[in-house]
């Protein structure tokens, strides 16, 4: 298959290096959750950071994660925190949409590092490469991954492309004990963006949604069984999204049997004659693998490969 012409893109802004003994800030832009510091320290310490816990992360509202001012103000604080050399989230759940119209990105921009999470976070790195315009990871959440002790290669995949580890024509690699499926071959260029399905459909024909031209779309999900998911590609298709990608990459969409989503695929996306690589191990999975969202990419679907095309860290 013949990919689409690749589209003249500029990289987004590379973002600074976690430092050794650097300072990781804690976050709560979404859902509630406890936090054991005690062993949130302990894991940070045991790989030479610190950990600055953010008021929010204590709080709860409900299904949020303390009030929409407490939840912005924390996001804001971390970003011009002098100190703070990256920013993960405690975990997802739902709110982070409520922020968005709300959000100085002007400040984030002049204040970029590294911004870490997934699920309902997925508006706001959205929202950040449009408005923003610099890389952040679709990446473990606290609770939820590191915590938990998913898995290798979850934190490896993190922290090698926050050190810096990993440049331009670097692969980023996929553990070969999970099989990745073609679901339609050929090779694309474009940049990597994306998350949580249900989240980017939810911000259609807003002015914060997904900007699709010369995009490699990543897609993961959770708790959507097959018709939904029909559905919410269907959203997109009839959105005009699709039309304008360059190639998808599928991430875990747990509670879908793979072989029925494969046939959906090709049903969904074949007619696009792009390339479509499912079955990354990316999202609600164990394990849980980083992606550089806004970066550079080159997708192989068929040799089930994806290459960094351009430094997404500044090292010093």
């Amino acid at each position: 298959m013949t990919a689409r012409p690749t589209l003249a893109l500029l990289p987004h802004q590379a973002v600074p290096a976690l430092p050794a003994e650097g300072v990781i800030a804690v976050i709560a832009p979404a859902g509630p959750a406890p936090l054991d510091s005690a062993k949130a320290e302990q894991w940070m310490s045991a790989r030479g950071y610190s950990i600055k816990v953010f008021p929010g992360v204590y709080e709860k509202d409900g299904y949020l994660a303390g009030s929409d001012d407490q939840r912005l103000n924390d996001l804001h604080a971390a970003f011009a925190d002098p100190e703070v050399d990256a920013i993960i989230c405690l975990r997802g759940g739902y709110g982070t949409p409520r922020l968005l119209d709300r959000v100085d990105f002007d400040l984030l921009r002049r204040h970029a590092k590294p911004f870490i999470g997934y699920s309902d976070i997925t508006a706001l790195h959205v929202a950040i490469s449009r408005y923003a315009g610099f890389v952040t990871f679709h990446g473990p959440l606290l609770n939820a991954d590191l915590l938990s002790e998913r898995q290798p290669p979850t934190e490896s995949s993190l922290l090698n492309l926050l050190r810096g580890q990993l440049t331009a024509g670097s692969v980023l690699a996929h553990p070969v004990a999970y099989p990745l499926t073609t679901v339609a071959p050929g090779v694309a260029h474009g940049r990597l963006q994306g998350g949580n399905l249900s989240m980017i459909a939810a911000t259609l024909a807003t002015p914060y949604a997904l900007e699709a031209d010369g995009v490699i779309l990543f897609i993961e999900d959770v708790n959507e069984p097959l018709y939904r998911i029909d559905r919410l590609l269907t959203q997109l298709r009839l959105a005009g999204v699709l039309a304008k990608l360059r190639g998808v990459l599928v991430g875990d969409v747990a509670g879908v049997d793979p072989t029925a989503l494969a046939l959906l695929l090709k049903q969904m996306l074949g007619p696009l004659r792009i390339p479509v690589l499912a079955g990354w191990r990316s999202g609600h999975c164990d394990p849980n693998l980083t992606l550089p969202l806004g970066a550079l990419v080159r997708l192989d679907a068929g040799g089930q490969t994806l290459v960094l095309e351009q430094d997404v860290v500044i090292t010093a």
